[in-house]
């Protein structure tokens, strides 16, 4: 009877050690694993123009102030009608009026009592005029009208929404790379490359194609759309 107990014992545990033995063996594997990054990155150009003219007008009187306005606004109307700008992509946006006697606390530079801010802005498709445009728009200060860059940028800002377009041409080419990443670490390590692990798709970037100090990507309308994919695979 004791024979057969120990026997029944000893079986058991025998197999609880093949058990665990192939249980660590598991767990070993299963630590083995390498982790890539695939990168992914497309020049594209602008697809959206937005250009807000901001000037000034002052007067001693708010008439005088009225009147300066209307005609700097006339001027940069004119200016973009000779860029072949169509007049349906400029609109009327901020107005601004200021009586620097209202507030003994105004910094009243320009020596005038009343100040007008306004603002028209430029929304188009046509990339290329609106460029040409900023190019040129020494010939409004030549004309008279004062600029201003107050209340934002003072150029044109270019804006890139296609962005959905190209998200899954551009996900597949960054994992393609990961996974070619991976096997040239698998080849070098001499083993072989095993399923997916774990995949991070990474955020989308748009940059500048032009990186430069003090030049944002919003100036530019030639952009660099960039994507990291984090990809882990397991080692056999």
């Amino acid at each position: 009877m004791k024979l057969t107990s120990s026997i029944v014992i000893g079986v058991a545990l025998i197999i609880a050690a093949a058990i665990g033995a192939d249980g660590l063996r598991e767990m070993h594997t299963g630590d083995r694993f390498v982790t890539v990054k695939g990168v992914a990155e497309k020049e594209v150009e602008a697809d959206l123009a937005l250009w807000p003219i901001r000037f000034i007008a002052t007067g001693d009187t708010l008439a005088d102030a009225q009147q300066q306005a209307r005609q700097s606004r006339e001027t940069i109307v004119a200016f973009l009608k000779l860029q072949a700008i169509d007049a349906e992509a400029v609109e009327l946006q901020r107005l601004d009026v200021t009586d620097t006697q209202a507030n003994p606390y105004q910094n009243n530079s320009s020596g005038k009592r009343f100040i007008i801010n306004q603002t028209l802005m430029v929304r188009t498709t046509d990339i290329d005029k609106v460029r040409q445009a900023g190019q040129a728009v020494s010939d409004l200060v030549d004309s008279g009208v004062v600029l201003s860059s107050d209340y934002g940028p003072a150029g044109p800002t270019y804006l890139f929404n296609d962005l959905n377009t190209i998200k899954p041409a551009m996900i597949a080419e960054a994992t393609a790379s990961a996974r070619e990443a991976a096997q040239q670490f698998a080849r070098d390590a001499g083993t072989e490359l095993g399923d997916l692990r774990r995949a991070n798709q990474g955020v989308f970037q748009i940059l500048p194609r032009d990186q430069a100090p003090g030049i944002t990507e919003e100036q530019q309308p030639a952009k660099v759309v960039r994507v990291v994919s984090t990809v882990e695979y397991y080692l056999d």
